[in-house]
C-alpha cells in the first residue's frame, strides 16, 4: 500500500523535558508554568517526589523562598516584645458571642500594653484584632495563602502573609507570650497542641495556655482526662498547663499573672 499523508506512520513525540533551573530566576520562572502554580507552596513542598518528576530539582531553589520568609518575618516582628496570640475559627459571626468576647478579651490585653497577633483572616481574628485596634494599640496579622483566599481582615497595624504554614507557626510561637484558644476547628487545634507539646518537652518556656468557652471544650478536656490521663498518655502537670475560662477578664488577668513579661494592670 502506497504511503500517503493520511496513512503515514507518526512518530512518536520526542519527551521534551524542562532544563534543570540554573538561577533563582529560573527556578521562579518553571513555577509559573501551567500545571506547577495551582498547587499551594506547602504542597509542593512537601509531596513526594514521582519517579522523572521534572520538579524534584527545584527543591533546593525552594529552601531560597522558605529562608526568605523567615528573614522577612523576623524583621516585621523583631519589636513586638509582649504578644499574645489569639486563635479560633474563621467562621464565627460578628453577632456570636464568641466574637463579643474575644474582641473584649483582645481589647482589654491591648489596654495592659500586650501587642495581640492573630492569623489576620476573619471571625475570631478579627474580632481579637478589632478589639486591640480599637484601643489603639499594635493589632497583627500573620495570614497564610490559601488555595481557597483568606483576605486580612481591616483591624491589621501590621500585615504580614506566609506561603509556608510551619514558617507562621514559627512567628507565632517565638512572639508570643501567652495563648488564648477561642473554639474553632482543625488550625485551631493544631495551634493549641503546637504550644503544649513545645511546652511539655521544655522546648519553649511554660507559657499560659488559655482556652475559652467551657461549653465548648468540656468534651475535650473530658476526654483528655478519662482516656489520655487515664492510660498514662499524658501526667496531671501536663494537664495544668491548660486554663480554661468563660471571662475576658479572668482570661487577661491570668495572662497578667502568670506570663513572663511585665504588663501593666489595667
Amino acid at each position: 500500500m502506497a504511503v500517503t499523508k493520511a496513512n503515514k506512520p507518526k512518530k512518536p513525540k520526542a519527551d521534551h523535558k524542562a532544563p534543570e533551573p540554573k538561577t533563582v530566576a529560573d527556578a521562579k520562572k518553571r513555577q509559573k508554568q501551567p500545571g506547577y502554580w495551582q498547587l499551594t507552596d506547602d504542597e509542593v513542598l512537601l509531596r513526594s517526589p514521582e519517579p522523572e518528576d521534572e520538579y524534584q530539582t527545584s527543591d533546593s531553589w525552594r529552601v531560597l523562598r522558605i529562608t526568605g520568609e523567615f528573614i522577612a518575618g523576623f524583621d516585621e516582628l523583631a519589636t513586638i516584645t509582649q504578644g499574645v496570640s489569639i486563635f479560633g475559627s474563621a467562621r464565627t459571626h460578628e453577632q456570636d458571642e464568641m466574637y463579643i468576647a474575644a474582641r473584649e478579651t483582645a481589647r482589654l490585653l491591648a489596654e495592659a500594653d500586650f501587642e495581640i497577633i492573630t492569623g489576620g483572616g476573619p471571625g475570631i481574628m478579627e474580632a481579637a484584632n478589632r478589639g486591640a485596634f480599637e484601643a489603639g494599640k499594635m493589632s497583627v496579622g500573620c495570614n497564610i495563602e490559601l488555595p481557597f483566599e483568606q483576605l486580612p481582615n481591616r483591624y491589621l497595624t501590621k500585615s504580614l502573609s506566609f506561603k509556608y504554614f510551619y514558617v507562621r507557626k514559627t512567628m507565632f510561637i517565638k512572639y508570643s507570650n501567652a495563648y488564648i484558644i477561642f473554639p474553632g476547628g482543625f488550625g485551631t487545634m493544631d495551634e493549641l497542641f503546637e504550644a503544649l507539646t513545645l511546652i511539655q518537652t521544655r522546648k519553649i518556656r511554660n507559657f499560659p495556655v488559655v482556652l475559652f468557652g467551657s461549653t465548648y471544650w468540656r468534651g475535650l478536656l473530658a476526654w483528655l482526662t478519662s482516656t489520655m490521663l487515664h492510660e498514662k498518655m499524658i501526667y496531671d502537670e501536663d494537664l495544668a498547663l491548660i486554663h480554661l475560662t468563660d471571662s475576658p477578664r479572668d482570661a487577661v488577668d491570668f495572662i497578667i499573672r502568670t506570663s513572663a513579661v511585665k504588663a501593666k494592670k489595667s
